[in-house]
């Protein structure tokens, strides 16, 4: 099970890591994903943008029918057609960004799902992602239930946390 990936993409030349866990199992038990990344990329999340130049990282099948840009960030590919992320420059500034996963959270959680564990940033984002939760309650308070044209950045942000919105 134990086996070291290396990584040679845009934004990482030689990072290295030990995937230590079977893929999709022995999350903590406070992280509990409605998502698998594959799925997310499938219903379409950041613009299209993630993930267009590391495929090599990730299983072949988690990109046969992602929703990926060829070009800029297209808000269309999302599945709520809008713009919900902030840039990554945004993100670098506002101190989210751990140097083991340059692109953010869905990084960490790709790695994350595949079977890496790194014990203090898996404790930080994992609480960055309970912390998404306040976009349920609020979608709960302001919408009808199963109305997908409410609060669509909201949704969309959910999403891009491993949240299905389209359940609330």
């Amino acid at each position: 099970m134990r086996r070291i990936v290396v990584v040679n993409d845009k934004m990482q030349k030689g990072y290295t890591y030990e995937v230590v866990a079977l893929p999709g199992r022995d999350f903590h038990p406070d992280f509990k994903p409605q998502l698998s990344p594959k799925e997310m990329l499938e219903l379409g999340v950041f613009g299209g943008k993630y993930m267009t130049d590391c495929r090599n990282e990730f299983p072949s099948d988690w990109f046969v029918k992602a929703k990926l840009a060829v070009g800029e960030s297209d808000e269309n590919l999302n599945y709520f057609k809008v713009r919900a992320s902030q840039s990554l420059a945004e993100w670098v500034r506002k101190g989210w960004i751990n140097e083991k996963d340059p692109r953010g959270w869905f990084q960490w959680y790709c790695r994350y799902y595949m079977g890496r564990r790194i014990d203090d940033e898996d404790i930080r984002q994992i609480k960055r992602w309970r912390g998404m939760r306040r976009h349920i309650g609020q979608i709960a308070a302001h919408c009808r239930p199963g109305d997908e044209f409410c609060r669509l950045k909201q949704r969309q942000a959910l999403l891009h946390w491993a949240y299905d919105s389209r359940k609330i």
